[in-house]
């Protein structure tokens, strides 16, 4: 049985974390609307920091940080995953991301997170990650 999550309105940070206990515990997640998921701070700060983390890198060996919003959400969730030891990996193949909602979550029933709500944001700035995953160049 796979738990969807909509991401529309929620905190990238938070979702993040509440997704990988989750995803230790052993529970299958799937986070539609990733792109819809939003990333507190001034638009400039927050595009600036991508922007760096970016382009820090080399082609030749990293860090490499993804464009698409489905990407860049998983590559969240792995920051808070021991995504080297093997429950770590296990635990990242339980979590699926997605842009929108696919055909075969588009009954069913979503939930959602109140501890990763917008509504625990305490100042009105913010940047969605689809804005920002276009900022750095992704087509989706």
């Amino acid at each position: 049985m796979v738990t969807v999550i909509n991401g529309e309105g929620m905190l990238l940070g938070r979702l993040a974390s509440v997704v990988a206990k989750r995803a230790l515990a052993g529970e299958e997640i799937a986070i539609v609307n990733a792109e819809k998921a939003i990333i507190s701070g001034s638009r400039a700060r927050v595009l600036g920091n991508y922007q760096h983390k970016r382009s820090r890198g080399s082609t030749g060996w990293g860090p490499f940080v993804p464009r698409r919003p489905d990407h860049l959400m998983k590559r969240t969730i792995r920051g808070m995953l021991p995504y080297k030891r093997p429950r770590g990996v296990d635990a990242m193949k339980r979590v699926r991301c997605y842009v929108g909602v696919p055909v075969e979550f588009a009954g069913e029933e979503m939930e959602l997170l109140d501890e990763a709500h917008m509504d625990r944001l305490n100042n009105a700035q913010f940047v969605t990650l689809g804005a920002v995953c276009t900022f750095l160049g992704a087509k989706f």
